[in-house]
């Protein structure tokens, strides 16, 4: 019985031994996560920020939100505790109601203006975006940064290359001369946010470096002020890996709004960074911000990908394989250490007697 036991038990550790071989000819702890779908990731956020927004996380963000007369983060806030019906106290509802209450009007047409001509002046991003974007988003105010930057550089003046490449990819969305794969109007809307980003501050230092090493290109300022083409003017091929990282910034401005994608950039420090913020957003969607918000980036990100199949299935196979070996082990051991001892005779005595 035992024999057939051990038989049996060395027959199933070469099967589970076979399998996990050719398993792991396919290699599946070089990549054990995988993206998930649009639909999974939306599912997973959604699951995450339940558990997350209570009562008791809210209250002390509306609190320092109240505090600091911050229109837009208290916005955010009070959408997140209808949403998940967080139980608010009346009174707290009171304040945030009185804190959002509209400003005479007046007094909103003198705050636009002043947003207009100088975005860092914009008080909110609604005020942003219906004061300062509009005239952005056309592609006169990629040739008036581009001209700038050019008589700075014929001037023997620094020139700031970013903002010129990213002009440069708001005139090449605009006369749809880039070959990136997205949409010349997302491309234009990336490159403009970015661009404004820059001039409000709100790029990560590494974030900034990224785009600084992209925007180093070559430019003829000649012929930027005698109005020559883009590829007279600059390097198309090598302008296309800023414009690729513009159109995910883009992308991230289209499934939010142009306002909140400023503020989403401060959670971007790479190229790799602001894909996945694209990603994200294309599941959140709106709520991008207040996932960021609320979950972190680190968490946020996470739900982007999960285990793969075939990593678990490796993972299953080698844990089984090392229990039968190691029960196989231990069956030998015992056949040796339980093997009978044969009897010997006393000294001197002769059997035969």
């Amino acid at each position: 019985m035992r024999r057939l036991a051990r038989a049996a038990l060395t027959g199933m550790t070469l099967a589970t031994g076979g399998t996990t071989a050719a398993t792991l000819t396919l290699n599946p702890f070089a990549q054990p996560l995988v993206e998930r779908g649009t639909g999974e990731v939306r599912v997973a956020l959604e699951r995450a920020m339940a558990r997350e927004v209570t009562a008791a996380w809210l209250a002390p963000r509306i609190e320092a939100a109240l505090a600091e007369g911050d229109r837009d983060r208290l916005e955010m806030l009070a959408s997140l505790a209808n949403r998940y019906g967080a139980g608010l106290a009346p009174e707290m509802w009171a304040r945030i109601d009185a804190a959002l209450a509209p400003p005479p009007l007046a007094e909103r047409a003198s705050d636009c203006a002043a947003c207009a001509v100088e975005i860092e002046s914009c008080a909110t991003l609604s005020e942003l975006a219906a004061c300062a974007l509009p005239f952005e988003m056309t592609v006169a105010g990629d040739v008036n940064a581009l001209r700038r930057q050019a008589q700075v550089a014929l001037g023997g003046g620094e020139v700031d290359r970013l903002e010129a490449g990213l002009a440069l990819v708001g005139i090449g969305a605009t006369l749809a001369v880039l070959a990136t794969g997205g949409a010349s109007y997302v491309l234009k809307a990336g490159a403009t946010s970015l661009r404004l980003a820059r001039r409000m501050g709100a790029l990560t230092p590494s974030f900034g470096r990224v785009l600084g090493e992209a925007a180093d290109l070559p430019v003829d300022w000649r012929a930027v002020l005698r109005g020559g083409t883009l590829a007279e003017i600059t390097d198309i091929p090598k302008l296309e890996r800023l414009a690729r990282i513009a159109g995910d910034i883009g992308t991230i401005r289209t499934n939010t709004s142009a306002a909140e994608a400023l503020v989403l950039l401060r959670h971007v420090e790479s190229a790799e960074d602001a894909a996945r913020l694209a990603r994200l957003s294309a599941a959140a969607g709106p709520e991008t911000r207040a996932t960021m918000e609320v979950l972190g980036k680190t968490r946020a990100f996470r739900a982007l990908t999960r285990v793969s199949e075939s990593f678990l299935a490796a993972l299953a196979l080698v844990t089984v394989l090392a229990a039968q070996l190691g029960m196989l082990a231990l069956s030998l051991a015992g056949r040796r250490l339980f093997r009978p001892v044969a009897r010997r005779g006393k000294p001197g005595h002769d059997r035969r007697h």
